[in-house]
């Protein structure tokens, strides 16, 4: 049985909404592969010794600043990680060394940034000839040594034309490049049963004639929520916490003229998404890919507070055509007068794109084990468009 290593960590949590929805497709299919889901940090620190010093997860410091809306100076701090990650190589690489000696992956996919140095060249100089492949579960990178790191061997699968370009000019020839119609969603998008839109609005406390905005700002939540909530009181909405209890409390005891409903962490984003007219949060590539796949059009932030790698999702939006992109919250209520006028229209677009990532990765990864078993029998692999001839 071939055994297919899918490493993600926790940070932000989609990465490993990523590899879930991989594991899940790969299930699904019924290829006969053994799907394992690595924590990275659980390789990297198998004692825990960072939660017994400090009393949470590495992952958890950066979770409960999204959820306070603590963003400011994350590009900074980047650079301190990465250099922090650089000093580590040695260790990092005797620890990833190890573990693929014990674990034996038949080929190994990346879903998170920053560490594809260690990660790619432990495994090459350990188990030569077991592919590796980097799944970027963002729109585009942001360098330098964020995702793609120049002169590996390596395969990268691209979930814009933006990232495809960015790993050419990184040295990347054609023949390491996949590109995929964009990001990875949970295969609950696609086979969702049609939502009576009217009785799920009226289960919420929402009335059903009234255009509907969704409100979500990752599964941590954001305290910038609250504010939207108070600014938007005219309209219609559904407010997505997710884990940030304190702001579902807050938001239930506001009061606003018109009706708002709390959502708590849900799996079924799905389904509220489908309840609503047009979609409000930050520019993170999987909230943005959802609204854009359930026929929300966005609106979304581009300022000081928004994420080094997510600043290319609010160019994304623009040139896709599917929103608005403002600077502040105070902006909000005019962009959602904009976007409500254009809504047909601004429908008609997001409707238009058709994303199909999640099935399109396995197929990908099935190409490399081909040829990594049988180099002389080599499968033409997905190309990217435009690839040279």
């Amino acid at each position: 049985m071939t055994t297919i290593d899918l490493v993600y960590f926790n940070a932000g949590g989609g990465h490993r909404a990523a590899a879930l929805a991989l594991q899940e497709v790969i299930r699904e299919q019924r290829r006969p592969w053994t799907v394992r889901l690595v924590n990275l940090t659980e390789v990297i620190d198998p004692a825990g010794r960072f939660r017994r010093v400090t009393g949470m997860d590495p992952e958890d410091l950066y979770n409960k600043r999204l959820a306070r809306g603590w963003t400011l100076g994350l590009a900074q701090e980047l650079k301190l990680l990465q250099g922090m990650i650089r000093l580590a190589h040695a260790s990092l690489m005797r620890t990833l060394q190890q573990h693929w000696l014990c674990s034996e992956p038949d080929l190994v996919v990346s879903l998170i940034p920053n560490f594809n140095r260690a990660l790619y060249e432990s495994l090459a100089s350990t188990l030569p000839g077991v592919p590796f492949v980097t799944v970027l579960t963002d729109m585009a990178d942001h360098p330098p040594h964020f995702w793609i790191e120049p002169g590996q061997q390596q395969h990268l699968v691209c979930g814009s034309e933006r990232a495809l370009q960015q790993a050419r000019e990184a040295g990347f020839g054609d023949t390491q490049l996949s590109l995929t119609s964009g990001m990875i969603l949970r295969p609950a998008f696609y086979r969702g049963a049609p939502v009576d839109r009217e009785a799920g609005l009226g289960a919420l406390g929402l009335d059903p004639s009234r255009p509907t905005g969704l409100v979500l700002f990752g599964g941590q939540g954001s305290m910038q929520i609250l504010k939207i909530a108070r600014l938007l009181g005219e309209q219609q909405l559904i407010l997505m916490c997710g884990h940030n209890e304190v702001l579902a409390q807050r938001l239930r005891k506001l009061r606003r003229g018109a009706p708002h409903a709390v959502v708590g962490f849900t799996p079924e984003v799905g389904r509220h998404m489908a309840l609503a007219n047009y979609f409000i949060g930050k520019p993170g590539p999987g909230s943005l890919s959802e609204a854009v796949h359930m026929g929300l059009p966005v609106i979304t932030f581009s300022n000081a507070w928004t994420m080094p790698q997510e600043r290319f999702n609010t160019r994304w939006v623009v040139d896709q055509g599917v929103g608005r992109v403002v600077r502040s919250v105070a902006a909000l209520p005019a962009a959602v007068d904009a976007v409500l006028a254009e809504l047909p229209e601004l429908r008609r677009r997001v409707r238009a794109i058709d994303n199909r990532a999640v099935f399109e990765v396995p197929e990908i990864l099935s190409s490399l084990l081909v040829h990594a078993a049988v180099p002389q029998r080599l499968p033409s692999l997905p190309q990217p468009s435009g690839a040279l001839s």
